[in-house]
């Protein structure tokens, strides 16, 4: 099999990337920078800002290359589990250890930079929101739901708590915090049973 300019060429990428992430590790994304990256990755710094033109949107793809399947939903039949498993593993990439302090530093620099906001939201939070909200729907379609719950807001409500932890508390993400996110919610949006 020969050695391809296509197959250089997505080598080449993923070892950007991977020093991206594991330069990012070492001294924060404060301190990182596309030379760095460059320099260690032993790539041209014009190769980089060809493919990403901000640190913001190599990071970007960087933290996505580590789950390209995205966070998919099991389904059970029991919408409360299959949430709890997503959102677990959710938590334990966006805010455990090695890449936490990572992906909180790109959100933070999508509010300063326009096209990375738009990136992360197309390619991320937007995905991950829509398979939320598809669970959810077949859940309500199940019985498992109230018929009335707005899902979007469903969605809304399970995300918030999170992001406030992480962004603005800085408290840790526990799988026990997300345990009292879904009890809270599905207090409120079981189906409704006449006594």
């Amino acid at each position: 099999m020969s050695d391809t300019p296509r197959r250089r060429g997505a080598d080449r990428t993923e070892a950007i990337m991977r020093t991206t992430l594991e330069l990012g590790q070492e001294i924060g994304y404060a301190k990182l920078s596309i030379e760095a990256v460059a320099a260690r990755a032993g790539a041209g710094k014009h190769t980089i800002y060809r493919r990403w033109p901000s640190k913001g949107a190599l990071l970007l793809d960087s933290l996505l290359s580590l789950n390209e399947a995205g966070l998919d939903y099991p389904d059970t039949g029991d919408i409360a589990a299959d949430l709890r498993v997503q959102i677990h593993a959710a938590v334990d990439l966006l805010a455990g250890p090695p890449f936490g302090p990572l992906f909180r530093a790109l959100i933070g620099e999508a509010q300063h930079e326009p096209q990375v906001a738009a990136a992360l939201n197309e390619r991320f939070i937007g995905p991950q929101a829509d398979k939320t909200v598809a669970r959810l729907r077949a859940a309500r379609d199940q019985g498992q739901l109230s018929p009335q719950f707005d899902l979007e807001l469903a969605m809304a409500i399970l995300s918030g708590p999170l992001y406030f932890q992480l962004l603005i508390t800085q408290e840790p993400l526990t799988h026990e915090y997300v345990d009292r996110i879904l009890d809270a919610l599905f207090t409120g949006i079981g189906p409704t049973h006449a006594s």
